[in-house]
């Protein structure tokens, strides 16, 4: 299993901590991971990606420029990387942020709108964790419990108590991605 990942939104819509948690939590299965951020100097509306690569073997190289899978957050960001996502690969994007969405036919696209289901669980900052349940339940390269010990080891431990915020977040996600899937069939 090999799967290359770009994460890309605004500073501040937890892009690059998406990422990070998706690595620990690769690391805590014993995978094979490289993690690369970049973002702009701003500290928030900058933009910001991470490609994150996730493996059953060694990487060869953290460097890349064509993905298996984009989760989108915003529309530049959108513009950016959808003409890099690989020829039958996915693209998970935030759908209340983002006007355009690709017009490829060799991708799967799938809308989720997690800053609105966030808002429901009345924190905004679980949207990235509504989009990460969302891929997971497309592409489930790593187990929920994973991402949950990752998370117990990143955030410092007076954020502890919103362990179970993220837990929730992460099965929003996966039931609007189990709901697109079965919608889809029909």
């Amino acid at each position: 299993m090999l799967e290359e990942i770009i994460i890309a939104g605004f500073g501040g819509q937890g892009v690059l901590s998406m990422g990070q948690t998706l690595g620990y939590s690769a690391m805590v299965e014993g995978k094979e991971v490289s993690w690369m951020p970049s973002y702009g100097p701003e500290m928030r509306g900058g933009t910001a990606n991470c490609i994150t690569i996730v493996s059953d073997s060694p990487i060869s190289s953290p460097i890349i420029t064509n993905f298996d899978t984009a989760i989108v957050l915003n529309q530049p960001s959108m513009d950016k990387f959808e003409s890099r996502v690989k020829p039958g690969g996915i693209i998970v994007y935030e759908s209340t942020n983002i006007l355009h969405s690709s017009e490829r036919k060799d991708i799967e696209i799938y809308p989720v709108p997690a800053v609105d289901e966030a808002n429901k669980l009345n924190n905004v900052k679980v949207a990235n964790m509504i989009m990460l349940g969302a891929y997971l339940a497309k592409k489930p390269i790593i187990k929920f419990d994973s991402i949950i010990e990752a998370l117990k080891k990143v955030l410092p431990e007076r954020y502890h108590n919103l362990l179970p915020l993220n837990r929730q977040a992460l099965e929003v996600g996966q039931e609007l991605m189990k709901d697109t899937l079965v919608a889809e069939e029909k």
